[in-house]
């Protein structure tokens, strides 16, 4: 019987503010790094780790250069500035060049262990994206992570997937896929949106979190909601379908109050004041206007940026480093 072949993974974890906990996830990545085997019996290694630098403000630089004078599978990846984490991990994924490509966060909530049995259901079922799926909730606190379910679903409706809402920042994907979607993907598009663009076959393991390593985390609210935001817009036109489906309604509703005004004029002797009915109608169907043009405007600005090759990021020789302490 022929041994299995050997899966050589690269792994991608996008730094912004790793300075404290990098040295102990990589010290849990460096016995990957030797042949494995997984539960099902597959061998794998992870051949190399790209620590992309976000320009976060900790001393992360400094880090990182320590970490691959001492570990000869740390790569990094200079960032001339802070791009985000989905910009920060194709950058990643563009200088990957193992059979798979895992992406993992820099806090520690995921156990790289667990890369195994994502490799066995992806081998198993053939599939091209595998994510992990939490078993217990983040540590993040009831409101951020009721905001995060809610955002997925919505998503997942909004883009008329299902597995859509499922999507993790702890990903395993197929090499060739991922640098094509590096290659080709610019700015304004979502990391996950595109992956689900040129994925069809899809899974989810189940995974246990981890608590953070003592980090904060680096997006507050507003960021969400804009990371939030962003997602909606780079779905597709579903929205502008909405805004289609809502012009139509008004046409409809607004027919209905015609036609109820004029029987109650004719028939009920029901007098109309016109006043009242002028101003409702009014205010609504200007909110409609403004709320069509304002969705529009924002596809406008998305497709503007695309089209000016505005670029997603920029990959430097040395490190942009932070301000000196003082």
């Amino acid at each position: 019987m022929d041994e299995p072949t050997l899966r050589r993974v690269s792994l991608v974890i996008p730094v912004y503010r790793g300075e404290d906990t990098l040295p102990t996830l990589i010290g849990e990545i460096a016995p990957l790094t030797c042949e494995q085997t997984t539960p099902n019996g597959n061998r794998f290694v992870i051949c190399e780790v790209l620590l992309v630098h976000d320009c976060g403000p900790d001393r992360s630089d400094e880090t990182i250069e320590c970490l691959s004078v001492d570990h000869a599978f740390v790569r990094p990846v200079w960032l001339s500035r802070n791009y985000g984490q989905h910009a920060a991990t194709m950058a990643g994924m563009a200088s990957a060049t193992g059979d798979w490509v895992a992406t993992i966060d820099e806090d520690g909530q995921q156990d790289p262990v667990d890369i195994g049995r994502m490799l066995d259901m992806a081998l198993a079922e053939s599939l091209q994206l595998v994510y992990a799926r939490p078993t217990n909730p983040p540590p993040h606190g009831w409101l951020r992570n009721f905001l995060s379910r809610t955002a997925k679903a919505i998503t997942a409706k909004v883009l008329g997937d299902s597995r859509m809402g499922r999507f993790n920042s702890f990903r395993l994907v197929d090499g060739e896929i991922a640098r094509t979607l590096a290659a080709y993907c610019g700015n304004g598009v979502y990391l996950d949106v595109g992956l689900f663009w040129i994925t069809a076959r899809i899974g989810h393991v189940p995974v246990k979190l981890r608590k953070e390593m003592g980090r904060l985390s680096g997006y507050s609210y507003i960021r969400l909601l804009g990371h939030f935001w962003h997602l909606i817009l780079t779905t597709g036109t579903r929205p502008l379908r909405l805004i289609t489906l809502l012009g139509f309604a008004s046409v409809v509703v607004s027919i209905g109050i015609f036609g109820y005004a004029l029987y109650g004029k004719y028939y009920d002797q029901t007098p109309v004041q016109g006043w009242a009915s002028l101003l409702i109608v009014v205010s609504f169907f200007s909110g409609c206007i403004l709320t069509a043009l304002g969705v529009i405007a924002e596809y406008m600005a998305v497709t503007m940026t695309i089209a000016m090759g505005k670029p997603l990021y920029v990959v430097g020789t040395r490190p942009t480093r932070p301000a000196a302490r003082r």
